[in-house]
């Protein structure tokens, strides 16, 4: 039985009096201390796990002062913060067991554009990518381009001092910051930007904060005493260091003096940033890139020099491990053209060259480049295997796809060991990169290990992840002989065991980087600044005299947590498992399919990550009370009485359970994670897992109950449709249902209905018999068209047009008779109906494929099912039957179809105009099959129409979502984010869209039901 669970992880004392204190005053944020908000704070992207006491959202930077302030008294002396962006860090960076300061949620306004003088001024928690679309209208962009550009915020890139690709050229985050916004440790709020060494005689002419006067004067007077230090000691590397910049704090001609050169890169241990002001820089008017092949990657890195030398704003690699899992993920559909395999050649190595800038400019400098290509390849030097070149934008933005989810993809590797982030930007000479990798990749070989590597040729920067099992003890032990490995190996080149992610928990190297003297100037600004130890204690530095850094290598990892779960409950488990935290998930775009529930909701317990972590806890808290999982969900549910009971008593008495149950509840079900995300997190998949196993100790809603009954009962309600209709569709009776069922805007049922739309008709009369009489050389002429619920009962008219559309290809439709496919059953986690329901439906599907004609249905996320779903819950029994989606028997179909003539010329000689729609996508199908856009805009242009596509997220129905009332709001507000406004700028009339509930949804907030793509071909034939 599902027991009760209970965690040991309350709120210290001092920290529940200090939440009350801030709670009773005017603190205006959100303030969270429900155990599974805390859970999803806990892990970053790296291997540990601090569990925050609460996380706090200021709406304000006077919310931030107000925390800080209240801290700052006597009896809250031992409250320390960390302040949180996209939580995407690599080494625990913000991670903490104080307060979690999350800026992303509220904080996060572009506030103003100057274009004429290039600046823009930001909050801390706007995302990169989401600044970069504010700024493209002016011609403008902000420059460092980082992997995680699509949930990394602001206040994250300036904390770690981020980069990334063509750093050469566009510098680091610290090179854009032209003024800073910062609640120090005290709560008082100080503005830095450089200033002359003639302003530094008046310090209060540059600020009135007593304490940030002093700030200004001592470091001032510190670098400069210790200048000839300072430039003998920090590396001489692109990337040289993160935070405490001593050495640039003032300029190469000691005239000016900024004190943001402190800030940055100093993770939230110095002060918490509020605003920023920063450069920016002008969009280049033309792009060119080069994807040049190798025999190996050593070849590649030791060609790099060469490619800096043509002037590239851009040199990337990857190496054959990276590019091997790219072709196993949806995303290299959309690159496979631009990286085409050599005959005979094996690619081991890919460097990416870009040029950015004026058009004779690129020019000239691709041209030389390609010229020194072509004579390397002419003489076989440097392992070249030879070279593409695109100046088309959308395919270098896909290259760059590629190569940004190489992070995550890296992650998806087989097996328990999983490449993991803990050493993996190392920076050193670039002309020092090829020897160091060799000897890099012996230390790794040395320990049998697997990994990947990928990185910025042009800086020296290589991310190396090795694969290691946290859940394995000898493994974590060997995470700590590494890291002091390669601490040493960078040292020995001249370089930095952190090059781009900034330290973290790695701040225990730092003496030996720093020397002795000058890492106790790191300990004199930590105590400047901070002399509590309040702001991110443990990493980086200690302030003098506080004690040893609470913080290091061996820091308390997730692992230790995930070996608690017996490895076969982990094998049953396996998507919430492999969520290794890096978090693409919290993309920020409403256009991205992923994921609606965060993206409308702001709480990641909203989101896979969250809902994983929460997963992976109450695995562990049921082993914990000697429960085996697996046996669980064997196990019969409680009696009625007893499982009333409990749920009467669930707001009275804490279950974990519920916890689990309230993000689980809150997603859509749409699936896009289980694509999307880099290593394939299937949140619907352990969902239902879940649900199934809950409900045996709680009542299931009444809800629950209508939505898995609907195929069953649709059939018989299908008999009087205008009566249910007259019985359901009046408003009493929707009040009735929406306050007994929590069920709104029922759809109504078709009149008439598809039996009496097809009475009479050849494609009724489903005889197996007669059709297995039909000779093999004609049943090429058939077409069974598999149907499903929500078309075949409440939209009879698209399965109408469908049967009409196979009639007018000239082929023979024979409508199979309905059989439930169990996708509303698996939603809501009656796993034991639903693996009844698959295994009937996959046996009468398999009996009619031994027909060896085509079945073909109509609705993607039903289709879709019974290669998904039915796989993971039959297996072998499934069988081999394949249904089809129309689009692809369409193009099975045309392709002995002559393609459509061009229109004849208008009678005035004018060319006549193409038939014109705009096709919009089902989540699940546009994740799933993600080349579903191309294959209808062949299909269409087969027929003389241009079909456009676009990309938006999700419409907010997914499937019985948006019916449900609970859910209402946060459906509207979805489809408000990006298919409303989309959908507005368009004639109806030219609005396709394949998914039955987003046909739906369109209809109810939109007021009219668009089209399936079939009925606007009918129009065409």
């Amino acid at each position: 039985m599902l027991p009760k669970l209970s965690h040991q992880q309350t709120l210290e004392p001092i920290y529940l009096s200090f939440l009350t204190r801030l709670e009773e005053g005017t603190f205006s944020g959100d303030i969270d201390t429900r155990y599974s908000a805390r859970l999803a704070q806990a892990t970053d992207n790296s291997v540990y796990q601090f569990l925050p006491q609460a996380v706090i959202y200021p709406k304000t930077a006077e919310d931030v002062q107000i925390a800080l302030q209240l801290a700052y008294q006597d009896e809250f002396s031992k409250v320390v913060f960390s302040a949180r962006g996209g939580g995407t860090g690599t080494n625990g960076q913000s991670l903490t067991h104080g307060i979690i300061v999350d800026m992303s949620r509220y904080m996060n306004h572009v506030l103003e554009v100057n274009a004429a003088e290039g600046w823009v001024k930001v909050q801390a928690g706007v995302v990169k990518d989401a600044l970069n679309d504010a700024l493209r209208p002016h011609g403008f962009f902000f420059s460092p381009d980082l992997s995680t550009s699509n949930r990394a915020t602001l206040g994250g890139m300036i904390n770690t001092d981020a980069s990334g690709a063509g750093s050469l050229v566009y510098g680091k985050t610290s090179d854009h910051v032209l003024g800073l916004t910062s609640i120090l440790f005290d709560g008082s709020e100080l503005q830095t930007q450089p200033v002359s060494e003639s302003q530094l005689n008046d310090v209060t002419s540059i600020t009135d904060n007593v304490l940030g006067q002093q700030l200004i004067t001592t470091i001032a007077q510190m670098c400069k005493g210790n200048r000839e230090q300072i430039e003998q000691r920090f590396p001489k590397l692109n990337r040289f260091l993160t935070g405490y910049d001593l050495k640039n704090v003032w300029d190469d001609t000691l005239e000016n003096f900024d004190l943001s050169r402190i800030l940055t890169g100093s993770e939230g241990t110095l002060a918490v940033i509020t605003e920023a002001k920063l450069n920016i820089t002008p969009l280049p008017t033309c792009r060119m890139m080069v994807n040049i092949k190798y025999d190996s990657f050593v070849s590649a890195l030791r060609h790099a020099p060469d490619l800096v030398k043509t002037n590239a704003t851009v040199v990337e690699t990857v190496d054959s491990k990276v590019l091997n899992l790219a072709k196993q993920d949806i995303i290299w559909h959309s690159v496979s053209s631009l990286i085409t395999d050599v005959p005979g050649k094996e690619i081991d190595g890919l460097n990416m060259v870009e040029f950015a800038g004026e058009q004779a400019d690129v020019e000239a400098r691709l041209a030389k480049l390609e010229a020194m290509l072509t004579a390397q390849i002419a003489n076989s030097e440097a392992g070249l295997l030879g070279y593409q070149v695109t100046s088309d934008r959308s395919s270098i933005d896909t290259i760059y796809a590629m190569r940004k989810k190489a992070v995550g993809l890296l992650g998806a590797a087989k097996g328990t060991r999983k490449p993991l982030a803990f050493a993996e930007d190392t920076a050193v000479p670039p002309e020092k990169l090829a020897d160091f990798i060799v000897e890099f990749r012996a230390l790794l070989d040395s320990h049998q290990l697997q990994y990947g590597m990928f990185g910025h040729v042009d800086a020296g920067v290589l991310h190396v992840r090795p694969a290691l099992d946290m859940c394995d003890v000898e493994d974590e032990k060997l995470l700590r002989t590494i890291s002091d490995q390669v601490a040493s190996l960078t040292l020995k080149y001249g370089g930095l065991m952190w090059g781009e992610h900034g330290k973290g928990v790695r701040g225990e190297y730092g003496p030996a980087v720093f020397g002795e003297h000058l890492y106790g100037l790191l300990e004199e600004v930590k105590g400047l600044f901070d002399p509590q130890n309040k702001l991110n204690p443990g990493k980086l530095v200690a302030p003098k005299n506080s004690g040893p850094m609470i913080y290091n290598v061996d820091s308390v990892k997730r692992g230790s947590f995930d070996r608690q779960i017996p490895i076969q409950t982990r094998n049953a488990f396996p998507d919430v498992m492999n969520c290794n935290g890096n978090g693409l998930c919290f993309n920020y775009s409403a256009y991205s399919p992923m994921c609606p529930s965060f993206k409308v909701t702001g709480d990641r317990v909203q989101s896979p990550k969250g809902r994983a972590g929460l997963m992976r806890e109450w695995l562990r808290l049921l082993e914990a009370e000697g429960i085996d999982v697996n046996e669980l969900t064997r196990s019969k549910p409680l009696g009625w009485l007893q499982r009333a009971q409990n749920s009467l008593k669930s707001d009275k008495e804490y279950d974990y359970s519920h916890e689990v149950m309230e993000s689980l509840k809150g997603c859509l079900a749409c699936k896009a994670c289980s694509s999307q995300c880099p290593v394939k997190v299937d949140v619907p998949k352990f969902r239902a897992q879940f649900f199934d196993i809950y409900y045996k100790r709680y009542l299931r809603p009444a809800k629950d109950y209508l939505v898995a009954g609907i195929e069953d009962s649709l059939p018989l309600m299908a008999n009087a449709p205008r009566l249910v209709n007259a019985v359901s569709q009046n408003s009493l009776s929707k009040w009735v249902i929406k306050k007994s069922l929590g069920y709104v805007d029922a759809p109504a049922l078709s009149v008439p209905t598809l039996k009496q739309r097809l009475e009479g008709h050849a494609s009724r009369g489903y005889d197996l018999a007669a059709l297995q009489q039909i000779p093999v050389s004609q049943r090429s002429e058939y077409v069974l068209v598999v149907q499903d619920p929500f078309n075949s009962f409440y939209e009879a008219g698209t399965v109408l047009h469908f049967i009409q559309l196979i009639e007018k290809l000239g082929l023979k439709p024979v409508l199979l008779p309905f059989k439930p496919n169990g996708k509303p059953i698996h939603i809501k986690g009656f796993l034991d109906k639903f693996a009844r329901t698959a295994k009937s439906t996959a046996d009468f599907l398999n009996e009619v494929a031994q027909l060896h004609m085509p079945m073909v249905g109509i609705d993607p996320a039903l289709v879709l099912c019974y290669r998904d779903e039915y796989a993971e819950v039959l297996g072998g029994a499934r069988g081999d039957f394949h249904v089809q989606l129309a689009n692809e028997w369409l193009l099975d179909v045309l392709k002995a179809e002559p393609k459509q003539k061009e229109s004849e010329p208008a009678s005035d000689g004018s060319e006549r105009s193409k038939p014109e729609f705009t096709w919009f996508s089902h989540c699940t199908e546009s994740t799933t099959k993600p080349n579903t856009a191309n294959e209808w805009k062949g299909i269409f242009e087969h027929f003389g129409a241009k079909l456009n596509t676009v990309n938006l997220g999700c419409c907010g129905m997914a499937g019985t979502y948006g019916h449900e009332a609970e859910n209402f709001e946060r459906s509207k507000a979805l489809y408000g984010m990006s298919w409303e406004q989309t959908l507005s700028k368009l004639p109806q009339s030219q609005v396709l869209v394949s998914g039955y509930s987003c046909r739906s949804q369109v209809k109810r907030f939109s007021g009219y039901k668009p089209k399936h793509p079939i009925e606007a071909l009918l129009t065409l034939l």
